[in-house]
């Protein structure tokens, strides 16, 4: 059946003339509200405000307006059922066949930071998510849209149809509804929950972005929820795993650490080597790969400025999984397209925003939720957390900012050797501290790098002497650690019997 009235109340009028001259081209009746009310009359259509229509005026400053038996009974009554169609009819309840609604801006509103909770409520649109939740439950008759992009797809379906839509286009147009409205809410309660003054609760609802090729085993199942696709855009290789999601956004996390051009490497979201160079990215790789050249075979590769052809002909030399950059160079991109399963992914600027993300986890029966640790902290003012006889030199210091950067983004417990532009040896993950440290030692040898005069990082106090002392006895002279142990004193007197500097940070980095 033809489309006889439409229901029109948009706060985002994007796209919205040339619908309404097409819906007023095929002789459809336009009730609106509001300002879509005077918006359609501007464009020379006729239109029937609601209020006039429900006979019942806007109240409470349009608070009030959609809210009507004649509204939801024109949309919720079945149109194959007699003792519904009679009921309509005794009560002056004409069908709307269609409902255009797209709702309040509240996302963007409280977006802006520094909105108040009075202006947060006042964008929560009441009316809206009704009325499309009331035509969406009864798609087998009504049509109902909330997205803008959608309205050149439907008048061409009305045009093929005689005016009509078809139930597979109702059906997926209301699945769209209760996506929006079930994020809607969600954002809603997510916003009041973080400026609320008694307990509350946590809820998420998210789009499908992608299934994912499988999960951390090829039998385990897996998806992706979000807009992770609007952050990092896949431009040839293989499906997206689980694990290969995983492995994007901690090198992305760890690569925004930096502004000179740098290249990192990781491996099970861990880090194998990080270089940075003040002008030159084939520099910065060189630097990140003979820190450990077994590790980086099917592992993750990620710089901060456009990949150029220099460094794409180096890459391409070896086995990678994933290379990640904002930007590829022509001639590079072209290199690489010749590995078809390589995975290349463009990284937007807008990835940033998400850096302040709530992190989420599992847990059993639930969720846990933690505000994120964007970036390093405890860089400021290092001359004052310097707790050694012997300060540490402006040449250490920077080294201490390098490696304290790459260190936070090492699973703890995590121990990071470094000069100022690069690190020269990792232990991630170990039992002990001291094991970490052992292990970074024993990648430097294997590498054949020396950590004479370097410094080291740990993500963590270090609770005894010994992790210390292994690092000193392997060649390092300054240490940046948060400090915070009931042993510090001993931990101390070990650097200053050894000469070495040492700086706590006050800030712990553990990751897990």
């Amino acid at each position: 059946m033809s489309i006889q009235r439409a229901l029109i109340s948009v706060s985002d009028k994007s796209g919205l003339e040339a619908f309404v001259r097409g819906l007023a081209a095929r002789g459809i009746e336009i009730l609106s509200t509001g300002g879509t009310s005077k918006f359609i009359r501007a464009l020379g259509v006729e239109v029937q405000d609601i209020s006039d229509f429900t006979g019942f005026p806007e109240l409470f400053e349009g608070r009030v307006k959609t809210l009507h038996p004649k509204v939801h009974g024109g949309l919720l009554h079945r149109r194959d059922k007699p003792e519904h169609v009679q009921q309509a009819a005794d009560n002056g309840i004409v069908p709307i066949d269609l409902v255009v609604v797209n709702l309040y801006p509240f996302e963007q509103t409280v977006a802006k930071g520094d909105v108040t909770r009075e202006e947060a409520i006042e964008q929560i649109d009441i009316g809206g998510p009704s009325m499309l939740r009331s035509a969406a439950k009864n798609c087998d008759a009504v049509t109902v849209v909330v997205d803008p992009a959608d309205y050149p797809g439907l008048l061409e379906e009305m045009e093929d149809h005689q005016g009509a839509t078809t139930l597979k286009t109702r059906e997926r147009l209301a699945i769209k509804v209760f996506q929006r409205t079930a994020a809607y809410d969600a954002a809603i309660a997510a916003h009041l929950n973080d400026c609320q003054k008694t307990e509350g609760s946590f809820s998420v609802s998210l789009p499908l972005d992608q299934e994912l090729r499988y999960g951390d085993n090829p039998h385990q199942h897996a998806a992706l929820y979000g807009d992770f696709s609007k952050h990092f855009h896949k431009l040839q290789g293989k499906e997206l795993s689980y694990t290969n999601v995983l492995d994007i956004a901690a090198a992305a996390e760890l690569i925004h650490e930096f502004r000179r051009p740098a290249v990192a490497i990781l491996k099970h979201t861990n880090p194998c080597g990080v270089g940075a160079d003040s002008e030159d990215l084939r520099a910065a790789w060189e630097k990140a790969f003979e820190t450990d050249r077994q590790a980086p075979f099917g592992g993750v590769i990620v710089c901060n400025r456009p990949l150029t052809l220099s460094l794409a002909r180096v890459i391409s030399e070896i086995f990678t999984d994933v290379i990640i950059a904002p930007d590829f160079e022509t001639e590079a991109r072209a290199l690489l397209k010749k590995k078809k399963n390589l995975r290349l992914i463009e990284m937007a600027e807008s990835y940033k925003e998400c850096l302040n993300d709530p992190v989420i986890r599992s847990a059993p029966g639930g969720l846990m939720v933690m505000q994120s640790d964007p970036v390093a902290l405890g860089l400021d003012r290092m001359e004052e957390k310097v707790v050694t006889q012997r300060p540490p030199t402006a040449e250490e210091i920077e080294a201490m900012r390098f490696a304290w950067r790459v260190v936070k983004h090492v699973r703890s417990n995590a121990i990071v050797f470094a000069t100022s532009d690069r690190t020269l040896g990792i232990g991630a993950g170990q039992m002990s501290r001291v094991d970490s440290c052992r292990i970074a030692v024993w990648k430097a040898e294997q590498a054949g790098l020396s950590l004479k005069g370097s410094v080291v990082a740990s993500d963590a106090m270090f609770p005894f002497a010994d992790g210390l002392i292994s690092a000193l006895d392997a060649g390092a002279t300054a240490a940046i650690q948060p400090g915070g142990s009931v042993r510090d004193e001993e931990v101390i007197a070990a650097a200053n019997e050894r000469d070495a500097a040492m700086v706590f940070t006050g800030v712990r980095h553990f990751l897990h």
